[in-house]
């Protein structure tokens, strides 16, 4: 099979296809025949060695996938070969492949209304939109809540959440993406290269950090006492939360059958749906890592296996 590997640390040429044997699954795995995946800023932050503590070399590269089961563990009952499903690899990696193995808890069946492509475009920017509205930032209907890079992989997903839960939502954006981000539901757009976004709100209930670093520390400005910010890049500065009397939420999205099972509901009851910006061949995965690491883009670059 086909897979991208690193072998040293650095730009997109350190990204190589190589040829290497189909793994068999452990008790409880399955193996799952790629047909389609999508490109993260995680892909390229490994790739250039950003994330040295956590992984190592070789490393297969990739996160998200869509495909379908070829072989059951010998613990997996409730699952069939044949099913169409869907995940998240993360730090595991081996998503940029023919074949990835995946434990069953991991993934769900694919949304029903998503072709592979569709699907593919959903598990890591949909996992991080919604346990971060939902499970670290408690959202409840009628919160203001502020989303940073709302049209990227993880906003546009958390727009038509947050928008679908009943609150009200402010989306940072540049003004080519200030359309497509009201079209997604937002109430107010914030365009971050004319307005600086702290002079624009206040009073939220909620910030989605998506960008870190200076926005962590700005975002806090926002922020009504008692409110929370959830970051998924880089904590909030501690210090400045607790005079502030706001709570600091960090964490990493977790690929889980039940959450990846209710954004499937949640897509095929029509309340959200992947925005794709780019659709390449295998062949041109390289582009799509450079198309990520710009970071101006529209939803995600989904990747489709053979050519």
């Amino acid at each position: 099979m086909k897979a991208v590997v690193v072998r040293q640390w650095g730009g997109a040429e350190q990204a190589v296809i190589e040829e290497s044997d189909v793994p068999q699954p452990g008790a409880d795995e399955v193996l799952v025949r790629i047909r389609a995946t999508s490109i993260n800023p995680l892909d390229w932050k490994i790739r250039e060695g950003y994330l040295q503590q956590y992984v190592s070399l070789p490393f297969s590269l990739g996160s998200d996938f869509a495909g379908d089961i070829e072989q059951l563990g010998d613990d997996v009952h409730d699952l069939q070969v044949g099913d169409a499903v869907y995940g998240m690899k993360g730090l595991a990696g081996g998503g940029f492949a023919d074949y990835t193995l995946a434990k069953a808890s991991m993934i769900a069946r694919k949304p029903s209304t998503l072709s592979y492509t569709e699907a593919a475009a959903v598990p890591m920017g949909g996992l991080s939109a919604w346990q971060a509205l939902f499970e670290h930032g408690h959202l409840k209907r009628g919160q203001r809540v502020l989303i940073h890079a709302a049209a990227g992989g993880v906003g546009h997903f958390a727009v038509q959440f947050a928008k679908d839960a009943g609150a009200y939502v402010i989306g940072t954006a540049s003004a080519n993406n200030a359309d497509f981000v009201r079209g997604l539901g937002a109430d107010e757009v914030i365009d971050y290269n004319t307005v600086a976004f702290e002079d624009a709100v206040s009073d939220i209930d909620l910030v989605l950090d998506t960008l870190g670093f200076e926005v962590s520390a700005r975002s806090l400005m926002v922020l009504k006492p008692g409110g929370t910010i959830v970051g998924i890049v880089t904590p909030a500065p501690m210090d400045a939360a607790a005079e502030r009397q706001v709570t600091v939420k960090y964490f990493g999205a977790e690929s889980r059958r039940d959450d990846l099972e209710k954004l499937a509901q949640h897509i095929d009851g029509g309340h959200a749906k992947p925005h794709i910006s780019h659709d390449l061949p295998f062949g041109q995965i390289h582009d799509g890592l450079h198309l990520s690491q710009q970071q101006h883009g529209r939803g995600k670059v989904v990747v489709h296996m053979g050519d």
